[in-house]
């Protein structure tokens, strides 16, 4: 670790923020770096505003990506290089007014039945079945699965919060079976490589390629299997307050949007989470 990271990282314990928000605005000034090939404080703000430009029109990176970037740089500079101001942004992005696409259940079952590996199926699954977002999924630890509650902890979600959501016995079965083959000791879906928790990007690729596979050509990305979730549950019956909790929501307001994806059909009994016992057991490899 450098210098300039050991006192960012610092700035940022003393200030109380989350471990992984420490860690995105580290990975974010990190790519700075590289970029240019040269320490962040040498670079200046015209560099860092050409970098942000070269991340939306070469990279594609969507506008929340370039905005987390934008308050990391600001943190390293205002805060730890106390610099008395920085021109660099991103304009605020045009707001179309579009829903995103919801996978059915029967889409959700083919996504995951054509993931490439046991282990990537689990964590899709995982995903859908909790209602994970990307960060707090690539985060939970083995012990965070309490088979005797029927609850799994997710430890430090957005805005640093922790809290409880449900953990169904299809998704404790597929767990146990993926525990017996992979043993991960500390965090649940480790990086072969470094032990550590699995890159976003490996992820996010696993599930473009299962979605390629299954013939899935409705847009959006892994995202979609946190919507899908919560709009199935609103389509079973399950109350809005209920849904905000196993979100993770501070306002029900944010919640009460999957009204607009909900449709009207038969839906029978179940909730989402009991039609998990559908899924068919992952294909021998």
């Amino acid at each position: 670790m450098t210098e300039l990271r050991r006192r960012m990282d610092d700035d940022m314990v003393v200030r109380g923020m989350a471990d992984r928000t420490r860690e995105t605005y580290l990975r974010a000034v990190t790519g700075l770096a590289r970029h240019y090939r040269r320490s962040p404080d040498v670079i200046s703000d015209e560099e860092v505003q050409a970098y942000l430009l070269h991340l939306i029109r070469d990279r594609q990176r969507s506008w929340s990506t370039c905005n987390i970037t934008v308050n990391a740089l600001r943190f390293l500079y205002h805060t730890t290089l106390k610099r008395d101001r920085t021109t660099f942004c991103v304009p605020s992005p045009r707001q179309p007014g579009t829903l995103p696409a919801i996978l059915s259940r029967e889409e959700i079952e083919r996504l995951i039945a054509h993931a490439a590996n046991p282990k990537h199926r689990t964590m899709l699954l995982t995903i859908y079945a909790v209602g994970l977002r990307l960060n707090e999924a690539l985060h939970l630890r083995v012990t965070d699965i309490d088979s005797a509650r029927m609850t799994i902890r997710v430890e430090q979600g957005k805005g640093g919060k922790d809290r409880y959501t449900v953990l169904s016995r299809r998704l404790l079965e597929t767990l146990r079976t993926y525990w017996t083959t992979a043993r991960p000791t500390t965090w649940l879906f480790p990086s072969q490589e470094t032990g550590r928790p699995l890159h976003p990007t490996a992820l996010q690729k696993a599930y473009h390629l299962a979605k390629l596979r299954a013939g899935i050509k409705k847009p959006g990305g892994i995202h979609g299997l946190r919507h899908a979730f919560a709009t199935h549950l609103l389509e079973a019956g399950v109350d809005i307050h209920t849904i905000q909790r196993l979100l993770g929501h501070a306002y029900v307001g944010t919640t009460t949007r999957y009204f607009q994806l909900t449709r009207h059909t038969e839906m029978g009994p179940d909730s989402p989470l009991d039609l998990l016992e559908r899924f068919a057991p992952p294909p021998q490899r």
